[in-house]
C-alpha cells in the first residue's frame, strides 16, 4: 500500500520549492529539470493546484506558477484528497468486490484507530512544516490516542 502517490510526492516537492522561493515565479520546465519530472505530468499537476486555488498561474514569457495560499495552511492531508480522494484505510476489497465481512471484522476497529492517527498527522502536516522540517502542531486537531496502561506495560516487559 502507498500511502503517498506519486503526483501528491511531486506537488509537495514543486510547492516546498515554490514556498522557499515566494517572489519567484515557477516555469514548469524550470521545475522538471530541477527534480527531473516529466513536464507534461508536472504541468498537470500544478494546473490541478491552480484549479483548486492553492497556486495561481501566469501564461507568457516570463509565466508560471506561484502560490496562492499561504504554505502554512496547505495541509498534506488536502494535497492527498485534491489527487486521490479521502483516506480509508478500512475500505477492504476483496477480488473487486466490497468484502461481506465488514460489520464483523476483527481488524475494523484496530486499523480505524489507526487511520484516525495517520490522519491526524497527515493534517498537522503542512507545506511550511515541511519546509522546516517538522510538524506544524498548531493544524493538529487533536493528540493522537495513546496505548492503553495494559499495552503500555506489555511494551515495556518486552522490550526490558
Amino acid at each position: 500500500m502507498n500511502l503517498i502517490m506519486r503526483d501528491t510526492d511531486y506537488a509537495v516537492r514543486a510547492l516546498c520549492y515554490m514556498a522557499r522561493n515566494p517572489e519567484q515565479v515557477a516555469s514548469v520546465t524550470s521545475l522538471g529539470a530541477r527534480f527531473a519530472i516529466p513536464r507534461q505530468y508536472l504541468r498537470r499537476i500544478l494546473q490541478t493546484l491552480a484549479r483548486h486555488q492553492i497556486l495561481e498561474s501566469s501564461r507568457g514569457q516570463g509565466g508560471g506558477f506561484k502560490l496562492r495560499k499561504d504554505p502554512s495552511r496547505i495541509l498534506l492531508s488536502d494535497l492527498m484528497g485534491v489527487f486521490h480522494g479521502a483516506l480509508d484505510f478500512t475500505r477492504c476489497v476483496f477480488r473487486s468486490a466490497v468484502c461481506p465481512n465488514q460489520a464483523s471484522c476483527p481488524l475494523r476497529k484496530t486499523v480505524k484507530r489507526i487511520e484516525k492517527n495517520a490522519l491526524l498527522e497527515l493534517r498537522a502536516t503542512t507545506i511550511a512544516s515541511l519546509v522546516a522540517g517538522q510538524p506544524d502542531d498548531k493544524t493538529r486537531r487533536k493528540t493522537p490516542e495513546k496505548r492503553p496502561a495494559k499495552a503500555r506495560k506489555e511494551h515495556s516487559a518486552r522490550r526490558g
